[in-house]
């Protein structure tokens, strides 16, 4: 997990990645690029992208919990530090070709309100801090892996970021940095992230799997969808969504009204 030092503001933002920053895997992307230069068999790509296409199509789970730390470890098992350093401008090129541009335009009024942005993901920090840093965003909090004599043990060295391991992240960084998580803001696309978006005050759902949109119909939160038309779109949920998600639309239809209501606190 890295994070900045210092913050002028109670309030962050936490972005998830895949399917929410970007539109599909960047374990995928780490795969694929050391596929190209020699680091992965076919058969690992193959599998590898095999679990990225259902990821992409069907979203993950609590029940796959255990997959996707196995396949984020051995993504860089065995692999020295320096060689993934070396991997580094291919996969920041390539994960920036993947950002979503209305994900691009939600870190952007974070930022113009003032908030702190954060992305996490189970994804290895190696991978994403530096997608972070140019992003302009605050920080990322992602997978730490054991590193013995410069080489990735396969191990992990902090809690997996994942899940529950997500919100455990960000209340570390929600102390260190004077953060009122009741102030923060949170975006997922996956019901593994329940108990991220439960964390903070202001949960949205972005692109979500079919359990999530359940649960955030019935909890009244924001839903935005990226890709179904040429803007962003905004669904209605029950009980009076309220200023939260229109705001959100309004940036994307010339951001005309409404800042106050989605970034005021």
């Amino acid at each position: 997990m890295t994070a900045d030092e210092t913050s002028g503001t109670s309030s962050a933002a936490f972005f998830d990645l895949d399917r929410t920053i970007i539109g599909g895997s960047s374990v995928f992307v780490l795969g694929w690029v050391a596929y190209r230069n020699g680091m992965m068999t076919t058969r690992q790509l193959v599998k590898d992208a095999s679990s990225a296409v259902a990821f992409k199509f069907a979203g993950a789970s609590d029940e796959k919990s255990a997959g996707v730390r196995d396949q984020v470890l051995s993504s860089v098992e065995g692999v020295e530090v320096a060689e993934l350093r070396v991997l580094g401008d291919d996969i920041l090129d390539r994960l920036l070709d993947s950002v979503q541009r209305e994900s691009r335009g939600l870190i952007d009024l974070h930022h113009e309100a003032g908030r702190d942005t954060y992305i996490v993901s189970a994804s290895p920090i190696e991978v994403i801090e530096d997608f972070a840093m140019e992003m302009g965003m605050t920080g990322a909090l992602g997978t730490v892996s054991e590193i013995v004599e410069g080489t990735y043990t396969g191990e992990l060295a902090e809690p997996f970021c994942y899940g529950p391991g997500k919100v455990i992240a960000m209340e570390k960084v929600a102390r260190e940095r004077g953060y009122d998580l009741s102030r923060c803001y949170a975006y997922t696309d996956s019901i593994s992230d329940l108990p991220m978006l439960e964390s903070v005050g202001y949960p949205v759902a972005v692109n979500p799997d079919r359990k999530l949109e359940t649960i955030a119909r019935a909890r009244a939160w924001p839903i935005i969808e990226f890709n179904r038309t040429t803007k962003l779109v905004v669904k209605n949920t029950t009980a009076g969504v309220g200023a939260a998600a229109l705001a959100t639309g309004t940036y994307f239809l010339g951001r005309r009204h409404g800042r106050t209501a989605l970034f005021g606190p």
